[in-house]
């Protein structure tokens, strides 16, 4: 007597999300040491590229929205170009971790790699923007000092959760789809919110001190290392705790199998 199959169970699309993150989790900690240093300074230099466009529209109209709107091409280069954020590694790798597909110290080495690499990749393409376009040195000089002066306060806190919110929601969306021009809608709104809102994301910060920085600010690089400092810790506490969390204890079942999977 033949024996009666049980049907598969249909996986949801968070599960299916799950295990895209995954995958891309570990090829993004097994890269090379060279793989990712470049990786990083490549998601600086399209980062800057934003920037670039965030200060010739703010320049030419002072209409904050449209110059948000503006900065959103470094989001939509990041996208096509696969290259990284520092933040968005808060939500790919740290799941191939949880799933033990990765290790933690790969992960926190990855996390250096691509902050410093990031800030030295952004440096370059602000500089060459100062150097380039000498009518933008007020500009980035007016936009600098926004964010400098948000200090170490409960504001500057709550925009920098924010900030790492956003972008590690960019990313969860992003991967929820095989679609590069699916992909491409979340990183033009989460671009426009980011740049519109002056939202205090580490590198995005970075980035806009350092044009100041290169046009002669009032200020200095030990003010841009507060600002880098506490940026970081909100966007680590945003993206991790408001997302990453939140979104592995949507599929437990799944987290459980792949830990159990790789022991």
């Amino acid at each position: 007597m033949a024996t009666a199959t049980r049907p598969a169970v249909p996986q949801h699309d968070s599960e299916r999300t799950f295990e895209r993150l995954v995958h891309e989790g570990q090829q993004r900690i097994g890269r090379s040491w060279w793989g990712q240093v470049a990786t990083g300074l490549l998601g600086g230099v399209d980062v800057g590229t934003g920037v670039l466009a965030l200060l010739l529209v703010e320049h030419q109209t002072h209409n904050p929205l449209l110059a948000g709107l503006a900065f959103s091409i470094g989001f939509i280069a990041l996208t096509l170009a696969r290259s990284e954020l520092f933040t968005e590694n808060f939500l790919v790798p740290v799941t191939a971790v949880v799933a033990r597909k990765a290790s933690l110290a790969g992960l926190l080495a990855m996390w250096g790699i691509s902050l410093v690499t990031n800030l030295v990749g952004g440096w370059v393409v602000t500089g060459l923007v100062i150097v380039g376009f000498p009518q933008l040195h007020d500009t980035a000089r007016e936009l600098a000092a926004f964010y400098i002066g948000l200090g170490v306060s409960w504001k500057a806190f709550a925009l920098a959760m924010l900030g790492g919110f956003i972008i590690t929601l960019m990313t969860h969306m992003q991967h929820s789809t095989e679609h590069d021009g699916v992909k491409l809608v979340p990183s033009v709104v989460m671009g426009f919110l980011l740049g519109a809102g002056k939202l205090n994301h580490a590198i995005v910060g970075s980035l806009v001190a350092f044009a100041a920085l290169h046009a002669g600010a009032s200020f200095g690089y030990a003010d841009w290392l507060g600002l880098l400092g506490f940026a970081v810790l909100g966007n680590l506490v945003g993206g991790l705790g408001l997302v990453t969390v939140l979104r592995l204890l949507q599929v437990p079942d799944k987290v459980a199998a792949e830990r159990g999977g790789a022991e």
